[in-house]
């Protein structure tokens, strides 16, 4: 069963859906997770620029270190905002099919996201 767009709209997120791709994002959501990401993004052409300029290497590994941090906070909040809407509405819908490939997906994802 599709969830309509309200829902999609409300959840924040198309994991509902049977395609799995992501509808009816929350812009603002949306937006603070590719500002972030484009963030990033300048972070790691900074880090191309220190390298090819034979920058130090403690330098080097702090602003590694901050990148490999910003990239984690995304990840936290893409995995709040799953386990908070997506997961709950998996686990909730009395679908016992569905909340046990959603708990199989957590226990992956968590496993996957704390390495």
């Amino acid at each position: 069963m599709e969830p309509d767009v309200e829902t999609l709209e409300a959840v924040g997120c198309g994991c509902g859906t049977r395609d799995r791709k992501a509808v009816g994002v929350d812009p603002e959501i949306k937006d603070s997770n590719l500002k972030r990401l484009r963030r990033i993004e300048g972070q790691v052409r900074g880090l191309q620029k220190m390298v090819e300029d034979d920058r130090y290497c403690p330098d080097i590994l702090t602003q590694i270190s901050s990148v490999q941090e910003a990239l984690r906070a995304v990840g936290r909040e893409l995995m709040r905002n799953h386990l908070k809407h997506c997961a709950t509405q998996a686990i909730r819908s009395g679908d016992g099919e569905a909340a046990e490939a959603t708990y199989d997906e957590l226990i992956e994802m968590i496993y996957r996201h704390s390495r």
